[in-house]
């Protein structure tokens, strides 16, 4: 039988990049998406990612139709931008219900099902996770609890033969950019995300994020973790050898928003 791959976040972007390629090699995929699109060709459930009765009943569905997964994606998120003190908390709880929770939560669910047959976890989170991006610190944080997260549950599932991997794009050009919330009037905050959108807009293609993944659901010892694109591996290679305060240095000179 096929490989069974269930991939959330999957009508655009990173999302349909790794439902493309997993179908042209061969595995049956399903998406999870809040407003799932008619053209793709794979099925596609339409549900929030934080409405877990709506995940279960998804995911129950998947395996009375396959008979079990074999691969997860946690592949959806949200941006939100801005400066600390002007990032409501509204928004905050937000991006950690969507980035991260969710993303705890569905790893459980995905996990329950898959320990007959072992297979493959993989969780997106971003080099902002090990690079902490000044005006995107709630989005930061919660890239940083995947990564830190994704290792943990690796050690949980490591008996039940489930790889856990955690994929860190950089700058990938996707509609991601256009949807990022960008919250108060704070200048520096402005210019700031004003200059990741532009080194986005000429970052790497979500395809190249999906042939990573693919390599990753490929190898019999993935990665605890792996970065995408050879800027990003220099900056997770420097993160290994500088100090705290001279990364965070270089990410001021880059990101600072100063005048």
């Amino acid at each position: 039988m096929g490989k069974v791959a269930v991939i959330t976040g999957a009508t655009s972007g990173i999302g349909l990049a790794t439902a493309k390629r997993l179908i042209r090699k061969g595995y049956t995929v399903y998406g999870v998406a809040r407003r799932a699109r008619s053209d793709n060709d794979f099925v596609c459930f339409s549900a929030d990612v934080c409405d877990f009765e709506a995940i279960d009943a998804i995911l129950q569905d998947i395996v009375a139709r396959e008979g079990g997964i074999d691969v997860f994606v946690n592949n959806a998120g949200i941006g939100i931008a801005g400066s600390s003190e002007e990032i409501s908390a509204e928004n905050i709880q937000k991006i950690t219900d969507v980035n991260l929770t969710a993303t705890m939560v569905l790893c459980g669910k995905a996990a329950s099902l898959m320990k007959e047959r072992g297979g493959y976890i993989v969780n997106v989170s971003s080099v902002g996770a090990i690079m902490p991006l000044p005006y995107q610190a709630a989005y930061s944080a919660t890239k940083a609890g995947i990564e830190v997260f994704s290792r943990a549950l690796a050690n949980e599932l490591k008996p039940y033969h489930i790889k856990v991997t955690a994929v860190l794009p950089g700058d990938t050009k996707t509609g991601f950019t256009s949807a990022r919330i960008t919250e108060g009037k704070n200048q520096a905050a402005r210019k700031s995300v004003a200059k990741m959108e532009r080194d986005e807009s000429k970052g790497k293609s979500p395809e190249s994020v999906a042939k990573v993944i693919y390599k990753v659901i490929k190898r019999k010892r993935p990665p605890l973790r792996i970065s995408v694109g050879l800027i990003s591996k220099i900056e997770v290679f420097l993160s290994r050898f500088l100090s705290v305060k001279c990364l965070n240095r270089i990410l001021y000179s880059m990101y600072g928003g100063k005048k």
